[in-house]
C-alpha cells in the first residue's frame, strides 16, 4: 500500500472562551489554528493526522512540505513502526523535539487512521480497547488573569457537567477564586506552564495547599530539569504532572527514573503520534505512574486522543479546552455534551473532516505533494 500523495491544510477558526483570555506562549486565543495532514494511498484509502499546533503550525507545515514529504512518498503505508523509526533517524540532526517531531506525529496518526480503515475497526478496538461509549472530560480553561473571570469560567464549566476544572493561571488569587466558585469537592488542577525555579515552585506549592489541587502541572523551568521537578514532588503536598513538552520515550524514562512524576501527560500531536504514545503508556504502567494524556487541539489529534484514552487510559479524565469554536471539521465529535466526550465507533479515527469547513476556514490553498 504505497503513499502516493500528501495534502496539507492549515485552518483558522474563531473561538470564544467566555471572557477575554490573556495571551501566553505566543497565542492570543481568539482563534484556533489547526494543521491537518491527509495521506493518500494507491489502494484508495486515506488517513488524516494533526501536527502541533497553534502558533507553530507554519513551522510544522514547512517540515512536512520540505523534508517529510520527499522521504515518505512511495513508502509502504502499512509499515508504521518501521517507517517512523527510519524517519526519526533521518531527521534527528534537525532536533528531537519541536516541529520535526510534530510533523512525524501528524504522519503517524494518519497512518494509524489508514490502518483502522483497512481493518474495518475503530482505532480503540485496533489498539485492544474495550467499548466505553463516552468518557468524562475536564474543562481546560485558558488564562484569564482576573480572579472574577476565572471564577465565572470555572463555575460555568461545572454547571455544564465537566468532571473537573484545570486552570492555566500562575498565581494564588485566581486559583483561590476558582476553588471557591466550584466548591470543595470538584477536582481542580493547575497548569502553570513552567514559570518557576525549583525553590519558587516549592514555595508556591505550599501557598497553594489550601486550594486542594488534584495536581500541579509543569511547575519548573526548564521542563528538562528532571531532578528539580523530583525535588518539588518530594517537598510538595500535591501530585506533580508533566510531559506535554517531553521529547519522546527516553525523556519519559528519565523522568520516571528521577521520580519526578505522579502523572504522565504525553501529547499525541507533539510526542511522535500514536506509536510513541503506546510505548509511553506501557512504560508508565511499568513504573506505576498514572497516565493522563494531554490534549490541546480539536483536529485529528483530538480524535486520536479519544481512541488512545479509550484503549490505554479509560480511567483518566479527558482534557478538553474550554472554548466554543465557530465551526469544526469534525462537528459533534469534538464537543462534550454534559461534560462527556464521545468515542467514535467508525473505522480508523472515526470520521474524515468536513471539506466545506476546511475550505471555509483555510488560511491558504491546500498544499498537495505527489510522488
Amino acid at each position: 500500500m504505497k503513499i502516493t500523495a500528501l495534502e496539507l491544510h492549515l485552518i483558522r477558526v474563531p473561538c470564544d472562551s467566555g471572557a477575554p483570555p490573556t495571551a501566553f506562549s505566543g497565542v492570543g486565543w481568539s482563534h484556533m489554528d489547526t494543521l491537518l495532514l491527509r495521506v493518500v494511498t494507491d489502494q484508495g484509502l486515506e488517513g488524516w493526522g494533526e501536527g502541533f499546533g497553534h502558533a507553530t503550525c507554519p513551522a510544522t507545515l514547512a517540515v512536512l512540505q520540505t523534508q517529510l514529504a520527499p522521504a515518505v512518498l512511495g513508502a509502504d503505508a502499512r509499515d508504521i513502526r518501521g517507517l517512523m523509526t527510519r524517519l526519526a533517524q533521518r531527521l534527528h540532526l534537525f532536533g528531537r523535539n519541536g516541529p520535526h517531531v510534530y510533523a512525524l506525529s501528524a504522519l503517524d496518526t494518519a497512518l494509524w487512521d489508514i490502518a483502522g480503515k483497512a481493518a474495518g475497526l475503530p482505532l480503540w478496538r485496533l489498539l485492544g480497547g474495550a467499548p466505553v461509549g463516552t468518557l468524562p472530560a475536564y474543562a481546560s480553561l485558558l488564562r484569564y488573569g482576573e480572579p472574577v473571570e476565572v471564577a465565572r469560567a470555572a463555575a460555568r464549566a461545572v454547571t455544564e457537567g465537566y468532571a473537573g476544572v484545570k486552570l492555566h493561571e500562575i498565581d494564588l488569587p485566581q486559583t483561590q477564586a476558582a476553588r471557591e466558585a466550584i466548591g470543595p469537592d470538584v477536582p481542580l488542577m493547575l497548569d502553570v506552564n513552567c514559570p518557576w525555579s525549583v525553590a519558587e515552585a516549592c514555595e508556591m506549592a505550599a501557598r497553594l495547599r489550601p486550594c486542594r489541587l488534584a495536581w500541579l502541572e509543569e511547575p519548573v523551568w526548564p521542563p528538562e530539569d528532571r531532578e528539580g521537578l523530583a525535588r518539588v514532588r518530594r517537598a510538595a503536598d500535591v501530585p506533580i504532572a508533566a510531559g506535554e513538552n517531553a521529547a519522546g520515550l527516553h525523556e519519559f524514562r528519565a523522568l520516571f527514573a528521577a521520580g519526578a512524576l505522579d502523572i504522565a501527560q504525553p501529547s499525541v500531536a507533539k510526542i511522535g503520534g500514536i506509536t510513541e504514545m503506546l510505548k509511553i503508556a506501557a512504560l508508565a504502567e511499568a513504573h506505576g505512574v498514572r497516565l493522563v494524556p494531554h490534549c490541546a487541539y480539536f483536529g485529528p489529534g483530538f480524535l486520536a486522543s479519544l481512541h488512545l484514552a479509550a484503549a490505554v487510559a479509560p480511567a483518566a479524565p479527558f482534557e478538553r479546552l474550554f472554548v466554543t469554536l465557530e465551526a469544526n471539521p469534525y462537528h459533534e465529535l469534538v464537543l462534550a455534551p454534559g461534560g462527556r466526550v464521545m468515542i467514535p465507533d467508525a473505522p480508523g479515527l472515526g470520521r474524515d473532516p468536513d471539506p466545506e469547513i476546511l475550505r471555509r476556514y483555510a488560511m491558504a490553498a491546500p498544499v498537495v505533494l505527489r510522488s
